[in-house]
């Protein structure tokens, strides 16, 4: 049920990501996690409205967006430790090195598939900042509407890291991404041990660039 809910909700807002560049990092540094949250939308959902092959499902140019829009802008190191939870401190540093990996491929495959079916009718409304000046952590909430959805709850949890804004999680309708990810993982854990779940991962994104490619 919540990964619908989450692949839905990425669907309707064309997961935001800003490329940050060497020269505009001191810039954006200046402004308010907000503001780099709304030009990071704004940049992905006007890139699919002009681009008829994204639109389409022309997934060699999804992917490009992914990376160039997308990725930069995610704190994947923080994320996947926090979906670790306790195991981490357990994983080598090439386990660990392998998770991160692994899990970056997954969710850049979730974005990828999201975005491959964007409406461009779709409405993002704005809720007030969770944020205080000096805070290096805040809340950037929305509201995703389509023409045949219902509204979903879309929230930005980002982190000030090194001067940039990162996102470090998601709360789609109620469910918090990167903790739903933690119950499957220390279950994989638990079951089949750290180097367990790295296979797994493995084996779900080779699974799924596969059928990327034959669809």
């Amino acid at each position: 049920m919540w990964k619908r809910i989450i692949r839905a909700a990425l669907l309707a807002a064309g997961f935001a990501g800003a490329s940050l560049a060497a020269a505009q990092v001191q810039a954006q540094a200046a402004d308010g996690p907000d503001t780099l949250i709304r030009r990071a939308v704004d940049e992905v959902t006007a890139t699919i409205k002009a681009d008829k092959d994204i639109q389409s499902g022309n997934r060699q140019k999804i992917n490009v967006l992914v990376d160039t829009k997308i990725a930069p802008y995610v704190n994947f190191n923080r994320m996947t430790q926090a979906a670790v939870g306790r195991n981490w401190v357990k994983a080598t540093p090439e386990q660990q090195g392998a998770l991160v990996r692994e899990f970056k491929a997954l969710l850049t495959n979730t974005y990828a598939g999201a975005l491959s079916s964007y409406k461009p009718e779709t409405v993002i409304e704005y809720r007030p900042l969770r944020y205080a000046a000096g805070e290096t952590d805040a809340v950037v909430r929305s509201v995703i509407k389509g023409a045949s959805a219902d509204p979903i709850q879309l929230d930005y949890y980002v982190e000030k890291l090194e001067g940039a804004w990162k996102v470090v999680d998601m709360n789609v309708a109620g469910f918090r991404l990167v903790e739903n990810y933690k119950g499957q993982f220390n279950g994989e854990i638990t079951n089949s041990g750290i180097d367990g779940l790295i296979k797994k991962l493995a084996a779900l994104n080779r699974a799924n660039e596969a059928k990327a490619k034959s669809s």
